[in-house]
């Protein structure tokens, strides 16, 4: 009898023939190589349009090469791979559409917001785990400057920037899963919690880490009891892009439901840039924010052993400008995606 991925809970996937991420690459911009991790991207852009004449045509440009590398550092060719599962922030996801379109392979574009590099991992698990292809690239972006032409100001309008907001990351992220292990495993994907939409009613769209914060709490809360686990089961629970402000929101929310995770939390948003010395604000977000930290720092970590298990919590906004300009409020997204060190 073949095995079959099992469902745990409510929201949880347990996978029996588990994905090996055997690849991966982080490509960001100037401002990324700054900060505290810029030794450990892959490639850095110095000039942020990359070579393009749009901010748009620079995002695409930063998916395609991460896809590259990581794929040469997969030691495959493109042709190995079945399936491609990509997303970004932009309307209609142009930047994964025109970035991916010159690989010609079967295409599956995702919108979950900042947590869609947690949904891309999530549903490529599902595919590499059931059968349905033995090789398959997750891939995701974001561009301060297409994001921020997208939902909040032009550049050139020199708009203040409250204390509670994020920056945008300009970086994209790439991972090859596979049904056997590589010649380089960064890890292993033990199962998945898929998030539920939560929305407590937030309208400010210069908070993301408020609006962000209650799916992340929600879907923490349903990993450990799916899973059956305590905080202390994992190295680290590490969280896409909440921010100082989030982080906060995100521990008291927890402590109402009797959860302490103060000494395993990390937030992707939190450790990419000096706040202070770059002017960051909050710290961080965007859809390349956990992408980058997930394959430059994460991965790393795990699969030098240092941590052996982790989980990974991208979290999504899901406003667009005609629901903010409609005066809807800005429900949240969370994907929860359990990360172990592979042992050989």
């Amino acid at each position: 009898m073949a095995e079959r991925d099992s469902m745990l809970g409510k929201q949880s996937i347990q996978f029996e023939k588990k994905p090996y991420i055997i690849g991966s690459a982080s490509v960001t911009g100037s401002k990324e190589a700054q900060g505290p991790m810029g030794e450990l991207f892959d490639k850095v852009g110095y000039d942020d349009k990359f070579g393009a004449k749009t901010w748009e045509e620079a995002e695409s440009i930063l998916q395609k090469e991460a896809l590259e590398i990581a794929i040469s550092k997969a030691d495959l060719t493109k042709q190995d791979l079945q399936m491609v599962f990509a997303g970004d922030l932009l309307g209609q996801s142009i930047a994964s559409s025109f970035g991916m379109a010159g690989y010609q392979l079967p295409h599956v574009g995702l919108y979950g917001a900042c947590s869609t590099c947690g949904l891309s991992l999530t549903m490529g698990g599902v595919t590499i785990s059931g059968g349905f292809a033995q090789k398959a690239a997750c891939v995701t972006s974001s561009h301060f400057a297409s994001a921020e032409k997208e939902f909040r100001f032009p550049l050139a309008y020199g708009n203040q920037r409250p204390k509670s907001a994020t920056w945008t990351v300009t970086g994209s992220g790439a991972f090859i899963l596979s049904s056997q292990p590589g010649k380089q495993t960064r890890a292993v994907m033990e199962g998945v919690t898929v998030g539920k939409i939560v929305d407590y009613g937030v309208k400010d769209s210069m908070n993301m880490g408020a609006c962000m914060a209650p799916a992340a709490a929600d879907t923490i809360k349903q990993n450990l009891e799916d899973f059956g686990r305590e905080p202390k089961d994992y190295d680290k629970i590490i969280t896409g892009d909440l921010g100082t402000v989030g982080q906060k929101l995100l521990f008291d929310l927890l402590a109402e439901k009797k959860i302490d995770i103060t000494r395993q939390h990390m937030d992707c948003g939190i450790e990419i840039y000096d706040s202070e010395k770059q002017h960051t604000d909050a710290g961080g977000s965007g859809c390349g924010c956990s992408a980058v930290v997930l394959s430059a720092y994460i991965l790393k970590k795990l699969e030098e052993g240092i941590w052996k298990r982790v989980l990974f919590v991208p979290t999504g906004a899901l406003l667009s400008k005609t629901s903010f300009n409609e005066g809807q409020t800005i429900p949240g997204i969370a994907h929860g995606v359990v990360l172990e060190h592979y042992e050989g």
